[in-house]
């Protein structure tokens, strides 16, 4: 980058996971990339929307991302190789505890550069919700928004 600027915000983010999931904590992690994969990632062009996070062989992985190819690199990724997640390891013990006890998942917010640059992605951990639940997180989600605009009205 000649113009020495560092490309911060949002990449991709997940908008279903919200919908499908109840979410009940977020861990930021940093993820393993390759040259070619940054250089994607900072034309913006990436997908997390079915991707999810697991094991492997006691690390933490991002499974089924899309990172597209970077045309004008030499060597290029595969892209939708699995990428290792970057967590401390007493938070990496934890979450993996809960993924086989307890049933939840590891599901992929949203992916972004902090301030830094450096690609980070924000991970959730989450309980699938059943049809109902969806259902009644829309009538809330939509009563609340209701009731913002009668009290708007009213003043």
């Amino acid at each position: 980058m000649a113009s020495g600027h560092i490309s911060t915000g949002r990449i991709a983010e997940n908008r279903k996971a919200r919908h499908e999931y109840e979410i009940e904590d977020r861990i930021e992690a940093g993820l393993i990339l390759l040259g070619s994969e940054v250089k994607s990632l900072r034309t913006g062009r990436a997908s997390i929307a079915e991707s999810y996070a697991g094991e492997d062989s006691g690390r933490l992985m991002l499974f089924n991302a899309n990172i597209p190819i970077y045309e004008p690199a030499r060597a290029n990724h595969e892209p939708k190789r699995p990428r290792e997640l970057l967590v401390k390891t007493r938070e990496r013990n934890k979450l993996l505890g809960l993924i086989r006890r307890e049933g939840m998942t590891l599901v992929p917010l949203s992916l972004y550069f902090n301030d830094k640059g450096v690609a980070k992605i924000s991970v959730g951990l989450a309980k699938g919700r059943k049809k109902q639940d969806k259902r009644q997180a829309a009538k809330d989600r939509d009563w609340g928004r209701d009731k913002a605009r009668l009290l708007r009205g009213k003043n």
